[in-house]
C-alpha cells in the first residue's frame, strides 16, 4: 500500500503545473486587450469575437480597451502580461506592420514579444474622388494626374497612416505625382474632399458609400488585390495599376512564451468563432471579411507586409521619427 502511494506521489510530483493548468483551461476570465479607441474597428471586431469565445469556452472574455500613444499603451500591457493564456491582444495593420516598418525605434518587437494566432478580418478601402473632378475610373484619374503633376491632393489621418501609405503606393505604381495633406483625423480629410479642397481620398467603404449615393463623391475602385466580396461590383485599383494592393487588417496575438498547448487551443477556438455564421454576418456589417488562418500563415503574412511597407517607405521617403 505504501509503495502504491509513493508511486502516485512521484507521478503527481513529476506532472507539469502548466500541463495541469492547461487541462483546466480556462478556469477564469480571459482579458482581450484592444490597443485603440472605444468604438474603433478593432474594438468592434474584438467584441464580436470575444462574445463568441465566451459562449464557446463558458468563460467570460473581457474586452479591455486601452487607447493612447497610437496604441502603444495597449501593446505594452500585452507585452508585459503573463504568458498563461489569459491575455490575448488585438493586432492591427498599423501596430504590427506599418509602425515596425517605418519607425526606427519601437518599445516592442512584433516577432520577439508576441506569438501570432490568426488574422480576424480584412477590409479593402476605396479610392474616392470629388464628384466634380470629372473622372469616372482609375484610368481617367491616372490620365488626369499625369497631365497635372503635383497639382492633385489627397488627405490622410497623418504621416504613415494607412491612407498616406495607400496614396504613396498609388504614386509609385501609377507613375504619377500627387500631394499628401496630413490631417489630425480622417473625418476632416473627407470633409475637404466633399468640399473640393482635396481631389481624392482613400478611405473606408462604410464612410464613403453614403456620400457616393448622395452624389457628392464618386467611388472608383477598391484597394485590395482582389475584388471585395462585399462590394464585388467595384473594380480594384490593381485592375488598372498593376501590383496595387493595400488593405487594413486585424488579428490576434498572445504574449511570447505562451505554452504551445494554449496557443493551439486559443487558435482553434478563435477559428471556430470566425467560422460561425452569426460572427461572419456581424463582421460583414462592419464592411470586413473574415480571414481565419494558421499561426504560421499569419506570421508570414505580417513579415511580408512589413517588407512591402518598408520598401515603399524607402522609395517615397516616408518614415516616422522618434
Amino acid at each position: 500500500m505504501f509503495r502504491s502511494l509513493q508511486r502516485l506521489w512521484l507521478i503527481l510530483a513529476a506532472a507539469s503545473p502548466m500541463a495541469i493548468a492547461a487541462d483546466a483551461y480556462p478556469n477564469r476570465p480571459i482579458r482581450f486587450i484592444v490597443p485603440g479607441a472605444t468604438g474603433s474597428s478593432q474594438d468592434v471586431l474584438s467584441r464580436i469575437v470575444g462574445n463568441k469565445l465566451s459562449q464557446q469556452l463558458a468563460q467570460q472574455v473581457v474586452v479591455d480597451v486601452r487607447a493612447g500613444a497610437s496604441g502603444l499603451i495597449g501593446i505594452e500591457l500585452g507585452k508585459a502580461a503573463p504568458p498563461d493564456g489569459y491575455t490575448i491582444i488585438a493586432a492591427t495593420s498599423t501596430l504590427f506592420a506599418g509602425l515596425p516598418a517605418l519607425k526606427p525605434k519601437l518599445s516592442y518587437d512584433p516577432d520577439r514579444d508576441f506569438l501570432p494566432l490568426t488574422r480576424l478580418a480584412w477590409v479593402a478601402n476605396v479610392m474616392t474622388v470629388n464628384a466634380g473632378l470629372g473622372v469616372a475610373s482609375v484610368a481617367d484619374f491616372v490620365k488626369l494626374a499625369r497631365s497635372k503633376p503635383g497639382q492633385l491632393n489627397y488627405g490622410s489621418a497623418g504621416n504613415g497612416s494607412p491612407a498616406h501609405l495607400a496614396g504613396a503606393m498609388f504614386d509609385v505604381l501609377a507613375d504619377v505625382k500627387t500631394n499628401h495633406v496630413p490631417y489630425k483625423g480622417a473625418a476632416q480629410a473627407l470633409t475637404d474632399v466633399l468640399g473640393g479642397q482635396l481631389q481624392y481620398l482613400i478611405t473606408s467603404p462604410l464612410v464613403a458609400m453614403p456620400h457616393a449615393k448622395g452624389g457628392r463623391l464618386r467611388v472608383l475602385a477598391t484597394t485590395g488585390s482582389k475584388r471585395d466580396p462585399l462590394i464585388p461590383e467595384l473594380p480594384t485599383v490593381a485592375e488598372t495599376v498593376a501590383g496595387y494592393d493595400i488593405t487594413q487588417w486585424w488579428g490576434v496575438v498572445v504574449p511570447a512564451h505562451t505554452p504551445a498547448t494554449l496557443v493551439t487551443r486559443l487558435h482553434a477556438e478563435i477559428v471556430k468563432a470566425l467560422q460561425a455564421p452569426d460572427v461572419r454576418d456581424l463582421i460583414a456589417k462592419q464592411g470586413a471579411s473574415v480571414q481565419p488562418e494558421s499561426p504560421a500563415q499569419f506570421a508570414a503574412f505580417m513579415r511580408e507586409e512589413r517588407v512591402r511597407i518598408s520598401n515603399l517607405g524607402k522609395k517615397t521617403n516616408i518614415h516616422l521619427d522618434d
